[in-house]
């Protein structure tokens, strides 16, 4: 059904976000702020400031935040490193990314330890979503990652960092991912999503969480 007929709570489907590796404390507070305000799902932080935003949001809003980050070559001792120290902080939500040189290599089963091992650092309720940068990748590979994230034992199958040359977010990707998971784990859609039409265009194709710094943008207006 179209989202002009049953209208959606965009904010709900919101992880706030500021990566940007100058992102100061004053930054993370006023981002916290924002979201609050506007009451999203979570904001999204770079690990030295989750306790930051642990303070700000105290409890109203989950906190994510990232391990292996931005390139996901690193070994798996470091992610888990990340993910541990990110749970200890305060973190509800773990953002890992995928190696991709793994990846092209066609190394699933070490794609999906890698995977299985900061699953298990890091155990449920803590959200565990797996960055398989879909944009440089082919549809073979993005399902393969996406499988392997399932089988590895994910919340969560997720686009994109933001910061990799070949792009981010595109509604032919999110619509692959939700068909290769059901309904069975969620699809975060990260990357250039800028404006009110490109979240409900990544919803309607089956983004269940969109990462993005421009939610003010993206909601002002909203009815």
């Amino acid at each position: 059904m179209s989202t002009s007929e049953h209208p959606i709570d965009i904010a709900s489907y919101i992880d706030h976000t500021v990566l940007t590796p100058e992102a100061s404390a004053a930054d993370v507070e006023a981002l916290c702020a924002e979201a609050l305000a506007y009451n999203v799902a979570a904001v999204c932080v770079s690990p030295s400031r989750i306790p930051v935003a642990v303070a700000a949001v105290n409890g109203r809003l989950g906190v994510a935040t990232v391990a292996g980050f931005p390139s996901g070559a690193h070994p798996s001792s470091a992610k888990i490193a990340d993910a541990v120290f990110a749970a200890d902080a305060g973190a509800t939500e773990i953002d890992m990314v995928v190696d991709l040189g793994l990846v092209v290599d066609g190394r699933w089963d070490e794609v999906e330890a890698d995977i299985a091992a900061v699953r298990a650092a890091v155990p449920r309720p803590t959200l565990l979503k797996v960055i398989i940068e879909a944009a440089a990748l082919t549809d073979d590979q993005i399902v393969a990652c996406c499988e392997r994230s399932e089988a590895a034992g994910a919340d969560y199958v997720k686009t994109s960092t933001g910061f990799h040359p070949s792009g981010g977010a595109s509604i032919e990707a999110v619509a692959l991912m939700r068909a290769t998971v059901g309904d069975r784990l969620g699809v975060k859609a990260s990357g250039g999503i800028r404006s009110r039409e490109s979240a409900l265009a990544m919803i309607e194709a089956g983004a269940s969480r969109l990462g993005t710094s421009s939610t003010a943008k993206i909601l002002d207006g909203d009815s």
